[in-house]
């Protein structure tokens, strides 16, 4: 008996190849700066959501230098600098509503601040706090995430329960090249095309997982192209060309949103610094590379732009220095107070009926802190 194979052909063909990725990453501008004859199908951000982004940018820098110092001075347990991708964090917070929501990674900070979350509250859990210290209902974002892959199954999981309930916001997940090789990628890709829920899945292609270079993940085009086997729109843009950021990920939320199911995003940039403050990174890549991509530093590359344009000048570029300046104080005034210690919150929130033996380690925990107390008194 001879196998047949009925093969089922979809009649919504047009819908695969409208986000099908561009053959080389969507760009606006170049390396120095300059403007460069596009093709893409995206239009242009204004003028002024761009001045906005500058700003938006050189305050997420001074965050990333400022808690990197904090690092070094003991206040924070570890970070993980997103340094040289600026564009890609702050399209993805721009790109949003209030109503949307956001899951990012360990790595996206500038993000969370850029969606207006507390700067302190954002290191407070790197500083070892005991949860992530911003409300996650309030701010419309998730917890950051430390496993690779695992927040864009939450990601599909609350974009399809939005669409069911029709509530018309749209959710965007953050990830590293690195994730694409965890298994939750591509469950995450599978369910939200089988599902056409509303989310956005931007891919930072920054080069490296850990020490990993992409070469040794991938063989594929594009991560981007990963996208082209699940059904669902692709794209890949120069992560490090703001304007382009923008244009793209403005357009992916609309996609989405207009009921044609999800998208993925690589953006192509690069990570400056190492993995996190106890990695050394000249151990597998060479100071010639790092050095070519600072080249094609997001925020000089838009202050050029933006200046050629007459949208900014010498005046503005101070003023947001100076604000800079004063977020940078901000933190450090708050990550250097002490946060009152309260010795149930070892216990609270593990069951939600305490069982005994809990109750006896937190009568001991209680005894033990109010005879440290008592000590430190004396």
């Amino acid at each position: 008996m001879e196998d047949t194979v009925t093969v089922v052909e979809s009649t919504d063909v047009s819908l695969y190849q409208k986000f099908l990725p561009a053959d080389a990453a969507v760009q606006f501008l170049g390396p120095t700066g300059q403007p460069v004859p596009s093709t893409a199908r995206y239009a242009r951000p204004d003028g002024q959501r761009l001045v906005a982004m500058y700003r938006n940018m050189v305050l997420g820098r001074r965050f990333d230098e400022q808690a990197a110092a904090l690092t070094k001075q003991g206040r924070l347990a570890v970070y993980p600098s997103s340094r040289g991708q600026e564009a890609c964090q702050i399209a993805a917070a721009m790109c949003l509503r209030a109503e949307d929501w956001l899951f990012p990674t360990y790595r996206d900070s500038m993000a969370l601040s850029a969606r207006g979350i507390d700067p302190v509250d954002i290191l407070r859990s790197l500083a070892g706090d005991w949860h992530c210290c911003f409300d996650p209902a309030q701010h419309h974002t998730a917890p950051q995430s430390t496993p690779l892959a695992t927040q864009l199954l939450h990601a599909a999981g609350l974009a399809h329960a939005q669409a069911r309930k029709a509530t018309g916001a749209a959710v965007l997940a953050l990830c590293g090249d690195g994730a694409t090789s965890e298994g939750d990628f591509h469950e995450a890709l599978n369910f939200a095309a089988v599902f056409r829920a509303p989310v956005i899945f931007l891919v930072q292609n920054n080069g490296f997982a850990i020490s990993v270079p992409l070469a040794r993940q991938s063989v594929a085009p594009s991560l981007a192209h990963k996208g082209v086997g699940y059904g669902i729109g692709s794209e890949q843009v120069d992560g490090n060309d703001p304007v382009a950021m923008l244009a793209v990920m403005n357009e992916a939320r609309e996609y989405v949103l207009n009921g044609n199911g999800p998208v993925i995003v690589e953006a192509h940039t690069y990570r400056v610094s190492g993995h996190t403050n106890a990695d050394d990174p000249r151990r597998y890549r060479t100071d010639d590379e790092v050095t070519e991509w600072l080249a094609r530093d997001p925020i000089r590359r838009l202050e050029i732009y933006l200046r050629a344009e007459g949208l900014i000048d010498d005046s503005y570029a101070a003023a947001v220095a100076s604000e800079a300046e004063d977020l940078a104080t901000t933190i450090r005034d708050g990550m250097n107070r002490d946060r009152p210690v309260e010795i149930d919150d070892l216990f609270r929130y593990v069951y939600a009926e305490p069982t005994p033996s809990l109750r006896e380690q937190q009568q001991q925990a209680r005894a033990d802190f109010t005879a440290e107390l008592t000590e430190d008194r004396q």
